[in-house]
C-alpha cells in the first residue's frame, strides 16, 4: 500500500499491491497501522456502497456538517469514476480549491478525503459500484452540498449534461455557501 499526498491538504491518492496468482489476485485495502502513520482516520463509523447503473450519472458535490462531518474513503470496486473533491475549510491554504482523481476497479486506487470537503463523482463506464468508508453517522438533516457546475469553481467535469438527481440540481453556489468548517 502506498500513500500520497494529493492537491488539497489532507487528501490522499492510497494505492493498493494486489497480489496476483493464477486464481486472481489479493490486496488489502486498508491498514490501521499504515493509515496511523500518516495521521489519517482509522476508526470508521460505517461502509456504505454507491451503484450507478448508467454512464454519465453525476452524483455530488455533497458534504455533511459539522459536528458530524465525514472523512471519506472512497474506492471503485466495478467500472470507472471522475472523482471530485472541494475544500471548504475556510482556514486551509487550499481553500475553495477543488481536485479530481480517476478512480477505477482496474487502477486500484482510493482516494482520501477529510473533514470539511466536498465530494462528487461522474461514472465513466454503467454500472458503477463504489465503496465508502466514513468515520462519522449519516445525519440527513445535516446533509449539504454544491452545485456540480458552479461558475466560481470551474470544476473540470467530462460532461456538460450529465445524469443527476433532481436534489443534487437544487443545491446552490459556492459563492453563496457560508461554510460549516
Amino acid at each position: 500500500m502506498e500513500i500520497r499526498p494529493l492537491k488539497l491538504a489532507g487528501t490522499y491518492e492510497i494505492r493498493f499491491a494486489p497480489q496476483r496468482d493464477v486464481r486472481g489476485y489479493f490486496m488489502r485495502t486498508y491498514d490501521e497501522v499504515i493509515f496511523a502513520r500518516f495521521g489519517l482516520a482509522t476508526s470508521w463509523v460505517h461502509e456504505s456502497q454507491s451503484l450507478s447503473l448508467q454512464r454519465g450519472t453525476l452524483r455530488g458535490l455533497h458534504f455533511q456538517k459539522p459536528p458530524y462531518a465525514e472523512t471519506k474513503l472512497v474506492q471503485v470496486v466495478a467500472g470507472a469514476v471522475f472523482d471530485v473533491f472541494v475544500d471548504l475549510r475556510r482556514n486551509s491554504a487550499t481553500y475553495g480549491q477543488w481536485d479530481s482523481i480517476e478512480l477505477s476497479s482496474q487502477a486500484h486506487i482510493a482516494v482520501y478525503i477529510p473533514k470539511g470537503c466536498a465530494h462528487g463523482f461522474y461514472t465513466l463506464t454503467a454500472e458503477t459500484l463504489i465503496f465508502y468508508k466514513m468515520d462519522a453517522r449519516y445525519i440527513a438533516d445535516l446533509q449539504d452540498g454544491i452545485i456540480w457546475n458552479d461558475a466560481t469553481l470551474k470544476i473540470n467535469w467530462p460532461t456538460s449534461a450529465p445524469i443527476i438527481s433532481d436534489r443534487d440540481r437544487r443545491f446552490g453556489t459556492f459563492a453563496n455557501l457560508v461554510s460549516p468548517f
